[in-house]
């Protein structure tokens, strides 16, 4: 009979505590539990490091090295600067070495065709030759008409036969009324070409013109500097003025 109750009490005990009791957690559906690991997983921290956007569309393991060849196929300021002066002084270069071929050649070609620069006894001849033909055609006295023209044909040919007579013309009108004496003396040539039988000079003289007519009395005197150049050709073993250029 005590076993009974014994049995009894104990029973009523355990039906008292048990409402206290932890119940055992009940086990969740799998949609559940996915959707918590989802939610709970933690994130993979990212790189350290420049990364490429989204929008991009490339990988953000892959955006370092893309940056990276960029950076390397980027020439640096320096570089492009070393790159541009060489270039600079190989251009320079091949710009001197034409500058001075072409004028070692121009200096070969003129010092080759102009005898005035090597030939001094050829230059000396035509230089002396001219200046006395200048002074016995531009010098003139109306009482001796005839030793000017026989310089003029002489020592003119070519252009300067109508040249001459066109300067002179003045000169020969007013001549024998004004007793005109007309005396031309060089005083400097230089030799501009020598070319074989062709010349070229510059010619500095100095006039004097006298008039002796009654009119003018005492004797009036004028003086006068003239500068002119004269084209020659070598004729009949003498130097002849071809051409008269008095600068207009």
């Amino acid at each position: 009979m005590s076993t009974t109750r014994h049995l009894i009490n104990r029973r009523r005990r355990l039906a008292a505590i048990a409402p206290f009791q932890e119940r055992p957690e009940r086990p969740e559906r799998p949609e559940r539990a996915g959707r918590a690991a989802t939610v709970t997983r933690p994130r993979p921290a990212r790189a350290a490091g420049p990364t490429i956007d989204a929008e991009r569309g490339a990988a953000p393991g892959a955006e370092p090295k893309v940056e990276t060849a960029r950076r390397r196929s980027r020439p640096r300021p320096a570089t492009v600067l070393t790159v541009a002066l060489a270039l600079l002084t190989v251009l320079l270069g091949g710009l001197a070495a034409w500058s001075a071929g072409k004028a070692s050649a121009l200096h070969d070609s003129v010092a080759t065709g102009n005898s005035a620069l090597t030939d001094t006894a050829r230059t000396s001849e035509v230089k002396g030759t001219i200046a006395q033909a200048v002074n016995a055609v531009f010098s003139y006295n109306f009482a001796d008409t005839a030793r000017t023209d026989d310089a003029a044909k002489r020592v003119l040919t070519g252009q300067a036969v109508q040249q001459y007579a066109t300067m002179l013309a003045q000169v020969r009108a007013q001549a024998p009324a004004q007793k005109l004496v007309l005396t031309t003396t060089v005083t400097d040539t230089g030799v501009e070409l020598l070319d074989g039988d062709r010349a070229r000079l510059l010619v500095f003289a100095d006039q004097t013109n006298t008039s002796t007519a009654k009119s003018a009395a005492p004797a009036a005197t004028t003086y006068a500097a003239a500068m002119f150049a004269v084209d020659a050709v070598h004729q009949d073993g003498t130097w002849k003025i071809a051409t008269i250029d008095t600068f207009g």
